[in-house]
């Protein structure tokens, strides 16, 4: 008996938990790519910033090395991409742009520093495997950007908004408890002129218990016998608890040196259920960021308007500044680029109508001569129907007559003198001579087939 196969009723991969927070169709979706020659590093700052942008990018995205900037750009609307954040390396340092499809602007960052998300979790007590982690977008907090107003520089209010159209909105009345798992933090420091970029994991645990006490309850230990807690080297529970470790007479740590109390400020009533064990709706929780990576120190060099390759003015450069005079010839120049870009384009537009047109219009031609070729040809077919009738009439009664003649002949001449019949042998003779002589019959050749081949 053949053994059963198993049928799989369940979802693999994202699909399968995905939360209904990441299947927005309005969301912000991005590509991470990197182009010219990057080395090791930022290659996997690359695959970090897509870790930290998912579900909305494309993270088994494949680049070649023929690929450019513009076919990024090119095919980024038909799949509904909104930005590209393109990774490069110069002589100086390696830079960053954002790119807003599919008119721009264009926000070119020169990366001061930067750290990946092993260096992150190496050097972090708390490291821990993510997993689920990334099935929701992450949270974004924007810190120490100025209020939008009047004496606010414009491309800083620039650079906040594009910022927060990367991330999806947030909707406090309809989002969902257990999908905030991550938070991005972006902040401007005034003094430096930089943008510091940071990737937070967010951490629930109980409130007002020491750390030990944590892990008896929750049953998460790093040691090898998984979630049990290896107590082999106590005598009870209390050593444990308590740390004496060598269950001898030097006595117990006091409750209040044991327990890790957290500060007030950083608990809270969990307005619904969230990720955990025994995390339910109005339990009382400390809350915790712990930075997983990557890590940027950015600095803002350009802003331009449009794309790469069809670049406008120039909004802001850090370190080339313009007069007036230049910055206004500077725009005129460029709006007249794109006038003579739009007069290209209409114009070529308009020479493949016409040629849709004149190549329609010759089609229709070679139809109707067509028909009409076909027309003569069905008259002509029937006049030589007619034709061949009156030739076969014709033939018909001139075998007819050449029979009675030679009936009448036979009739009136039976009895006919030698003298005669000698004319007559001569005339027969002569007509034998100009008569056409028979064609030859030619005998096919045969074929000789090979011994023993098919006959």
């Amino acid at each position: 008996m053949a053994r059963r196969r198993k049928n799989r009723t369940h979802l693999k991969g994202a699909n399968a938990s995905a939360p209904k927070d990441a299947a927005d169709p309005k969301a912000p979706k991005s590509f991470i790519v990197r182009h010219g020659q990057v080395g090791h590093s930022i290659a996997q700052l690359v695959r970090d910033m897509r870790k930290v942008m998912e579900p909305n990018t494309a993270t088994r995205l494949k680049e070649r090395a023929r690929n450019k900037l513009k076919d990024y750009i090119s095919i980024g609307p038909s799949l509904s991409v909104t930005h590209i954040v393109a990774f490069t390396l110069t002589p100086v340092a390696p830079s960053l742009r954002i790119i807003r499809l599919s008119a721009g602007p264009t926000l070119s960052f020169r990366i001061e520093r930067y750290s990946l998300t092993k260096d992150i979790l190496n050097a972090s007590r708390r490291a821990r495997s993510m997993g689920m982690e990334y099935l929701s977008p992450p949270l974004l907090v924007l810190a120490s950007f100025p209020a939008p107003g009047p004496s606010t520089p414009p491309h800083l209010t620039l650079l906040a908004k594009t910022f927060q159209s990367l991330f999806p909105p947030l909707a406090p009345s309809t989002i969902s408890l257990s999908s905030a798992r991550r938070v991005v933090l972006v902040s401007y420091n005034a003094e430096q002129g930089t943008i510091d970029f940071r990737h937070y994991l967010i951490t629930i645990r109980p409130y007002g218990v020491s750390r030990r006490v944590r892990k008896v309850l929750e049953g998460t230990t790093k040691t090898a016998a998984g979630k049990v807690v290896d107590l082999s080297s106590h005598h009870d529970i209390a050593d444990y608890v308590l740390r004496n470790k060598d269950g001898g007479d030097g006595g117990y740590e006091s409750a209040s040196s044991a327990s890790e109390a957290d500060p007030e400020e950083a608990t809270v009533r969990l307005a619904g259920d969230y990720v955990g064990r025994n995390n339910r709706k109005g339990e009382k929780r400390a809350v915790r960021l712990d930075e997983i990576g990557p890590r940027m120190e950015l600095r803002l060099v350009k802003i331009v308007e449009g794309l790469p390759g069809k670049e406008g003015g120039v909004l802001f450069h850090e370190f080339v500044k313009k007069a007036p005079s230049e910055a206004a010839a500077l725009k005129a120049a460029a709006a007249a680029r794109a006038k003579l870009r739009k007069e290209r384009r209409e114009e070529q537009e308009r020479n493949v109508a016409r040629k849709k047109r004149k190549d329609g219009a010759e089609d229709d031609e070679d139809d109707e001569e067509g028909e009409e070729d076909s027309e003569s040809g069905e008259e002509d077919g029937e006049e030589g129907e007619d034709d061949e009738g009156d030739d076969e009439a014709w033939d018909d009664e001139a075998d007819v007559s050449e029979g009675e003649d030679g009936e009448s002949s036979e009739g009136e001449d039976g009895e006919s003198s030698e003298g005669e019949a000698e004319d007559d042998g001569e005339e027969s003779e002569v007509e034998e001579k100009q008569a056409p002589r028979p064609m030859k019959r030619h005998k096919p050749t045969p074929v000789k087939h090979k011994k023993g081949g098919r006959r």
